[in-house]
């Protein structure tokens, strides 16, 4: 990636931008950010799609606006995955699974984030409700991407 941003570097602004928030389970949010990177590396996608994963929820929970990822020193490529990443405001999720499986190297990284979402060790410390719920959407989410 070369005049972009490196790997390391997204990693540092990902961990900086989502400083202070946490997870469902109130772990630190980076922590899910950087298994879902783990998991895209384990997958075997490329550095592109790592760079993805570090920043897939970052536009989603305002940590960095999405004019700040237009003119990011980033490939078109990975600006492509995450926009694709991003839930909007009321999105049916067929709208949703529809736009990641459009886009070239989203599939992965949304595979590697619904496979730490799901993980039983996070859904464990959730209330039943919301564990509930979560597993569904995540079952849905599966179903319509053909995971």
């Amino acid at each position: 990636m070369p005049g972009h941003l490196t790997l390391t570097e997204i990693e540092s602004l990902a961990r900086a931008a989502h400083e202070g928030q946490t997870d469902k389970a109130g772990r630190p949010y980076a922590e899910h950010l950087a298994a879902v990177a783990e998991g895209v590396r384990a997958r075997g996608g490329s550095p592109e799609q790592q760079a993805a994963a570090w920043l897939h929820d970052a536009v989603e929970d305002d940590a960095l606006s999405a004019d700040w990822l237009e003119t990011a020193a980033l490939p078109d490529e990975v600006k492509a995955m995450v926009l694709a990443l991003t839930k909007r405001p009321g999105e049916p999720l067929e709208e949703y699974t529809a736009r990641i499986l459009a886009t070239p190297g989203a599939l992965l990284v949304k595979e590697a984030d619904l496979a730490h979402n799901a993980d039983p060790a996070r859904l464990a410390v959730l209330d039943a409700p919301t564990r509930d719920r979560l597993t569904a959407k995540y079952a849905r989410a599966r179903s319509l991407l053909g995971l």
